[in-house]
């Protein structure tokens, strides 16, 4: 059983730069807050993206939970915990199969749904949902493994983050990468699109 220290991390000299992921990790309940201030929009963002309103709740609360309770196995040789919160999120997700699914098929039929409400910005997205569409569509065409590779990659990661996140080594990421993207540029080609840009 990990032990807690009784000082959180977070109490530090003002001036001193902030505590490391590691130090908050290693650190009291009030330092894992911390971590999750930090990362959890990026997590939510994540989940969102894959299983939409349905589940996201429930994934990003799994997500954390999971990564309390395995703290004590982050290696502090990261200097983020972000892609590791990435790995957890992604094998959660694995138990929101079905939704993530319908939330494919959702998408498909009807577009992504606009960021905010605003009239401009739908209309900003209309030749962007096109290829939201087709993607989604031939997304279900590609093995899970190459989905969850793009969707690191689409959320920003690197292609070593990726690898530390999957726990895969990083030519086994790009080659996924290079397989789905692939796929799906050719999936577009097929339906007259040549770009992926939407609103800024």
């Amino acid at each position: 059983m990990q032990t807690v220290p009784e000082t959180p991390a977070t109490a530090r000299a003002p001036g001193s730069d902030p505590p490391t992921d590691a130090a908050l990790l290693a650190g009291t309940r009030t330092d894992f807050g911390t971590v999750f201030d930090r990362h959890a929009p990026a997590i939510y963002r994540y989940c969102a993206r894959r299983v939409g309103t349905e589940a996201v709740d429930d994934a990003v609360s799994d997500t954390f939970t999971i990564a309390y309770e395995r703290r004590g196995r982050f290696d502090p040789a990261h200097s983020s915990a972000l892609p590791w919160l990435y790995g957890i999120a992604t094998n959660v997700l694995r138990r929101y199969r079905a939704t993530e699914a319908r939330h494919r098929k959702l998408i498909r039929l009807h577009g992504e749904p606009a960021a905010d409400g605003t009239a401009e910005r739908a209309v900003a997205r209309a030749d962007a949902d096109t290829a939201v569409r087709a993607l989604a569509g031939e997304l279900d065409r590609i093995s899970r493994r190459q989905r969850d590779v793009l969707y690191l990659f689409a959320a920003g990661l690197t292609y070593a983050d990726i690898a530390t996140a999957l726990d895969i080594p990083i030519g086994t990421v790009m080659s996924r990468l290079n397989r789905a993207r692939t796929r799906l540029r050719a999936a577009l080609r097929e339906r007259g699109i040549t770009t992926l840009e939407g609103p800024a």
